[in-house]
């Protein structure tokens, strides 16, 4: 086990951490000021990916991809909230959970008609397809590490955001007591619309990172938006500090167990036995992550009300 590769492996879980955190932020802030669970989420994801093959097939241009997939997802995301999620802010979380549901199924369908159902390919421009040498002897890809640039700026920006504007302060205010943010006269339905509007862009940039790396293919929302939920429990339900910190622990937990665990194993076991056993904790990783977060602190590791 060399150095070199530790420290390509805690890049790659970098990467995936600023990626999960793209996901985790807007639908952290729509649980925790809407008390909503949207498990369409990670379809928005899938509108950005598609949407940025796309126009990056018809053009040859990845940046107009980008460009296009940002407003066009926003614009579906406000058609959902205003269509149909305004209508569950009131019903129990069964309710909501049942419904949005239906939305993958719709997402799904209706990709497959926009877009057909074969996966789209996602080319990577000139300037980004090579490689960086960190490290002597350690070349890591440029859009890599593009993706971890553009994860850390859009913290940042959230940050800002959140912490000194008078938005944010609507949006902290909205996650603590929403009733009472209402009641000072604060038009509660737009900032709903805004908050989920600012979820799906942020969604919508996760799924174009992650379409050169992974396939963008219908479906390929709900694996993530497994892992997006575990972030957010680990974090703290309305928390964007919470989601950045537990998007970084289950980048690194993942990369790291996925990469030395099957090693670890063939110390004692044949390689077989050693690549089953390794995989299959690796996969189970995050969870026992999980879990040991919620035994310490219930609430997750930076809850944004109380």
């Amino acid at each position: 086990m060399s150095l070199l590769l530790i420290f390509e492996q805690l890049l790659n879980g970098l990467q995936f951490g600023v990626m999960l955190f793209l996901i985790a932020a807007g639908l952290t802030l729509v649980l925790g000021i809407m008390n909503m669970v949207n498990l369409a989420h990670g379809s928005l994801y899938m509108v950005g990916a598609f949407v940025c093959a796309w126009v990056s097939l018809q053009t040859g241009s990845f940046l107009l991809g980008l460009v296009a997939a940002l407003p066009a997802t926003a614009l579906v995301g406000i058609l959902v909230e205003l269509l149909v999620l305004r209508r569950l802010y009131d019903r129990d979380h069964l309710d909501q959970v049942l419904a949005t549901f239906g939305l993958i199924l719709f997402f799904n369908e209706g990709v497959k008609i926009v877009f057909g159902a074969r996966p789209l390919r996602l080319d990577l421009p000139g300037w980004l397809s090579g490689a960086v040498e960190i490290l002597p002897g350690a070349p890591y890809p440029a859009f890599r590490l593009a993706i971890i640039a553009v994860g850390l700026l859009v913290g940042l920006f959230l940050f800002w955001l959140v912490t000194k504007t008078r938005l944010g302060m609507l949006i902290r205010a909205g996650a603590s007591n929403r009733e009472m943010v209402q009641a000072l006269g604060v038009d509660i339905a737009k900032l709903y619309t805004l908050v989920f509007g600012l979820g799906a862009v942020l969604a919508a940039l996760g799924g174009v990172m992650a379409g050169p790396i992974y396939a963008v293919e219908v479906g390929m929302g709900e694996p993530i938006l497994i892992m997006v939920f575990v972030v957010i429990v680990i974090g703290g339900i309305g928390s964007i500090r919470g989601a950045f910190v537990g998007a970084l622990l289950v980048g690194f937990t993942f990369m790291l167990c996925r990469a030395f665990l099957p090693g670890l194993f063939g110390l004692f076991l044949d390689p077989a036995g050693a690549a089953a056993v390794g995989g299959a904790l690796a996969s189970m990783a995050i969870y026992i992550l999980m879990a040991g977060v919620l035994i310490a602190r219930p609430r997750g590791l930076f809850p944004a009300q109380g």
